[in-house]
């Protein structure tokens, strides 16, 4: 029985690995042109805060955090480090 279920989740876990694979490569790669647009964006918010309004310098710097590698690509990390577990726990069955 346990030798069937391994047959029928062969195919999950691979297409799993394969797509986690492929994600953190994108995300290798598209660290550098964040972290840039991050810190551009970081600073026009700090010179809008400085001498235009508050509210749109923070703003600027929600949206500056958000494109960080700290922000919504720490989160697709968090997603992929999920399925690598579910993944996982498919092979130990």
């Amino acid at each position: 029985m346990k030798l069937i279920f391994k047959i029928l989740t062969a195919p999950v876990t691979l297409v799993i690995d394969l797509f986690t694979l492929v994600c953190i490569g994108l995300i290798s790669f598209s660290t550098f042109f964040l972290r840039l647009a991050s810190g551009i964006v970081g600073i026009l918010g700090i010179l809008v805060l400085a001498t235009y309004s508050v509210k749109n310098g923070f703003i600027l710097l929600t949206i500056a955090f958000l494109v960080s590698p700290m922000g919504i690509p720490m989160i697709a990390v968090w997603v992929l480090g999920r399925l690598q577990s579910i993944s996982c726990i498919l092979k130990e069955i």
